[in-house]
Parts: C-alpha cells; sequence; structure tokens
C-alpha cells in the first residue's frame, strides 16, 4: 500500500465555478482586466493541496468539450451551450462553447500560471476532461494493488460519481458546497443517496434518467428514482433491456412500452454516458511539484495579472 494520494481536477468545472463565486470588483488585473476566475481556482487549488494533501496532482481538461462521438450518437448533446459551428477543416466543424465574455481570456491565463507552477494539465484531442480523468482512474486501477494510489476527483459535475470505486480507493469531491465543504461521495453515500450498488450502477441509471443539463433526454416517464430501481432489480442497464427484450413480468405494461419506444436512444445513451477509460492521455510526472517549474515567469505572471497572494497561495501550499 503506497502512502501517496492522486488528486485530479475538473479543471473547467471549478474555473467555472472560481468566475461565478468571486466578484469580478475584487478580481481585477493593474489593467482592469478581470481575472477572478484565475484567482479563485489558484485559491482552490491551494486549499485542496493544504486539505488533501496529494501527492500527485493533476489539471484535467477539455481538448474538445463537445466531442464527435457523443454527437454522433445523440446530436442534443450539450446543443443547447452552443454559441457557434467553426471551420475545422475538411468540411468539418467544430463548436464553440457559449462562455460568458470576461471568462474566456482567462483561460490562457490559467493555462501559463499552471506551467509556471509545474502543475501537470492533461487534455486529449476529441475527448472531454472527464474522459481524461476516466482514463487515468482506469490506469491508477490497473497497477498492482501495493502501488495504487487512492483517487480523489474534484468536480461540481454529477457524471463521474459513475467512477466511485471503494475496493480501489477512489472517490469523488463533489464541489455543491463549495470548496471549503466538499461533499465526499463514496459507495455509502451512492447508496444513500441514489440507492444504486456502484459507480457502474450510476452511469446506468444516469442514462435512463438522463440529463438536460447535457441535452441528454432519457427515458420519457423515467425519472430518477424509478431508473434507479430499475437498475437495482436487474443489475445494469443491459440487463433491463434483455427483461424488455423478454417481455419479463417484473416490468410494468408502462415501462415495458417506454422502454420499447426509447429503444433508438437507449442503444446509444451508455456510450455518451459512460466516460472513456482509454482516452490517448500522455503520460507525464504528475508529482506535485515543491517548487514552481519556472519562477521566474511565475513572477511575471502575478505581476502583469495582479495575482500575486493567489499564487503566494499555492506557492506555500506546495512547500508546506
Amino acid at each position: 500500500m503506497t502512502d501517496g494520494r492522486l488528486l485530479l481536477l475538473d479543471t473547467a468545472s471549478l474555473y467555472f465555478r472560481a468566475y461565478f463565486g468571486v466578484p469580478e470588483s475584487v478580481g481585477r488585473a493593474p489593467d482592469g482586466t478581470p481575472v477572478n476566475a484565475v484567482r479563485g481556482l489558484l485559491d482552490m487549488i491551494a486549499r485542496l493541496v493544504v486539505d488533501r494533501r496529494p501527492t500527485r496532482l493533476v489539471a484535467c481538461w477539455d481538448d474538445d468539450w463537445r466531442p464527435a462521438f457523443r454527437v454522433a450518437a445523440i446530436p442534443s448533446y450539450k446543443a443547447h451551450r452552443v454559441a457557434a459551428e467553426v471551420p475545422a477543416g475538411d468540411g468539418a466543424t467544430t463548436s464553440v462553447e457559449e462562455v460568458p465574455d470576461t471568462l474566456a481570456p482567462q483561460v490562457p491565463v490559467i493555462v501559463d500560471v499552471l506551467a509556471a507552477l509545474g502543475i501537470a494539465r492533461l487534455g486529449a484531442p476529441g475527448y472531454e476532461a472527464d474522459d481524461v480523468i476516466g482514463t487515468l482512474v482506469a490506469r491508477e486501477r490497473a497497477k498492482p494493488a501495493d502501488r495504487r494510489d487512492p483517487v480523489d476527483v474534484v468536480t461540481g459535475d454529477r457524471d463521474l460519481f459513475q467512477l466511485v470505486d471503494d475496493e480501489a480507493r477512489v472517490r469523488v469531491l463533489y464541489t455543491v458546497k463549495g470548496i471549503k465543504d466538499l461533499e465526499v461521495v463514496d459507495l455509502a453515500r451512492l447508496q444513500e443517496r441514489y440507492d444504486v450498488p456502484s459507480g457502474a450502477a450510476y452511469a446506468d441509471m444516469a442514462a435512463l434518467r438522463g440529463d438536460p443539463s447535457d441535452g441528454l433526454p432519457g427515458v420519457p416517464g423515467i425519472g430518477e428514482k424509478t431508473a434507479a430501481a430499475l437498475v437495482r432489480r436487474y443489475g445494469s442497464l443491459d440487463a433491463v433491456l434483455a427483461a424488455r427484450d423478454a417481455g419479463d413480468k417484473g416490468l410494468t405494461a408502462t415501462q415495458h412500452r417506454r422502454l420499447t419506444e426509447a429503444a433508438d436512444y437507449l442503444r446509444v445513451a451508455p456510450g455518451v454516458v459512460r466516460v472513456a477509460p482509454d482516452a490517448p492521455v500522455a503520460d507525464v510526472d504528475d508529482r506535485l511539484p515543491v517548487t514552481p517549474a519556472d519562477p521566474d515567469a511565475l513572477v511575471a505572471l502575478s505581476e502583469r495579472w495582479g495575482i500575486a497572494s493567489s499564487v503566494t497561495r499555492v506557492v506555500t501550499a506546495l512547500a508546506g
């Protein structure tokens, strides 16, 4: 058993939360440019490092926030969040996410500051941060037990509850109450809150239930409680669908009809809801840095953007 801990950040989830949680009036660069998301994210990282004491840390990134393979399966996937479609070569287009005007320019600053600090930042072409997280979790699970670090996933996205695995020591630190009061989601919490027996069962329940915030319709008429009850009764979504096809008497006539009418959706939904365990994520040194990778660049960024206090908090936390 190792003494380490791997902390995986759903970075966009955190910097969106920072943007809306830190007023622009108190988060501005010397020239007046808003940097509230930058400051807020850095303060979150400092707090997480102090409170959770990870030995490894990865800021997971959305290289593609609306992957083509998910859109091909369910065209409504995140469609309500598309600001524009822009040419991507060879007649293809790529979706531009609707992001607040004063947040978008802060994202490159976050990239630069993480690089100067030496904090690993990982994305994968054609995949979301969720898939990066899922892949890194899968890689950790694949290690021999005596070389495997426990994993904490920090996110405001319930989709990642599917990764919870007590045996592999994977849990989610859910930001619904804020970074100072994280909700620890483990198997007991999944069972208590959602009445599902595992992270995999949560994903199956989520596919049945759907998620309007992601443009996933779900099965009309089957809400969260019914979806959880079906998965619990039959063991998995595949088993629910097998019961449907067999005319199992455990399904009411209404449930059978609804599951049948949603057959096209249910055929593709699992591939959209489940995070990829095998995205092309690079192998990098994810050890928590003790000192900044590029101190001069970090000083310049601190002065340019007026974020010295937040940078100092992170540097102090890393050295601690």
